[in-house]
C-alpha cells in the first residue's frame, strides 16, 4: 500500500504479454465495475488501484487487487515490489497558505481533497507537492526547484495564473525554452517547453 493507493508492477518480458495481462485485468475490472489505472510499458505493467471518489482504498479496491493478482498468477506472473515507488515533493514553508496558490497555478494542480497542506494532479500522473512547516527564515538558498514542462501554448496561461496567485516573474531571458517564476517566499520554478533549445 502506497498511502492512498494499492500498487503493483509485473515484469511481463514483452509487450504482447503485457497486453495479455492488461486484457485480463480489464475483464476483472469490468466484472467488478471498478477500473484500475494501468501503465503498460515494453516489459512491465504497473497497476494502481484507488477509489478516487473517496481518495483512498475501499473494499472494491481490495477486491479488484485480489482479482488482478489472480489474473497475473494465471499467466505465471508475480508482482515485483522493487519497481514500486511514489515520488512526492516537499517544500519547507512557514506559511503554506501564502505559497500554495502559486504552486497550484504553476503545476496546473488542484488542492488535495483531504489534506490542506498538499496540491496534486488528481489524475495521478504527476508527483504530489506538500508543504512542510518550518520556522520563518530569509529567502532560502533553494535546495531544489521544479522544472514543469508543458506544451508551449500553456506557458502564458500558467504564468498569468501564477502571477495572479501572488507569484512574480523572475526572468524570461531564456524564453521560450524556459521562464523562471518565484512564489511569494522566493522559491523558484521554471515553466519549460521543447522550444528554443539547441
Amino acid at each position: 500500500m502506497m498511502f492512498q493507493t494499492l500498487e503493483a508492477r509485473f515484469v511481463v518480458g514483452g509487450f504482447a504479454r503485457g497486453l495479455e495481462l492488461a486484457g485480463r485485468i480489464g475483464q476483472v475490472a469490468e466484472e467488478i465495475g471498478h477500473p484500475p489505472e494501468l501503465d503498460l510499458r515494453s516489459t512491465t505493467v504497473h497497476v494502481r488501484v484507488i477509489s478516487r471518489d473517496v481518495f483512498g482504498v475501499t473494499r472494491r479496491d481490495l477486491e479488484l487487487a485480489r482479482g488482478i493478482s489472480a489474473a497475473a498468477e494465471a499467466l505465471g506472473l508475480r508482482a515485483d515490489p522493487t519497481g514500486i515507488e511514489v515520488v512526492e515533493l516537499a517544500l519547507d514553508t512557514p506559511d503554506h497558505a501564502e505559497v500554495k496558490p502559486f504552486w497550484r497555478a504553476v503545476l496546473g494542480y488542484q488542492d488535495h481533497p483531504l489534506h490542506d497542506r498538499e496540491v496534486r494532479d488528481l489524475a495521478g500522473t504527476g508527483p504530489a507537492l506538500w508543504f512542510q512547516h518550518t520556522d520563518p527564515h530569509d529567502v532560502p538558498r533553494q535546495r531544489f526547484h521544479l522544472d514543469v514542462r508543458v506544451p508551449p501554448e500553456l506557458v502564458r496561461p500558467r504564468i498569468e495564473a501564477a502571477l495572479a496567485a501572488g507569484g512574480r516573474l523572475v526572468s524570461e531571458e531564456h524564453a521560450p525554452a524556459f521562464v523562471v517564476l518565484a512564489d511569494p517566499q522566493g522559491n523558484q520554478a521554471c515553466l519549460t517547453t521543447g522550444l528554443g533549445r539547441d
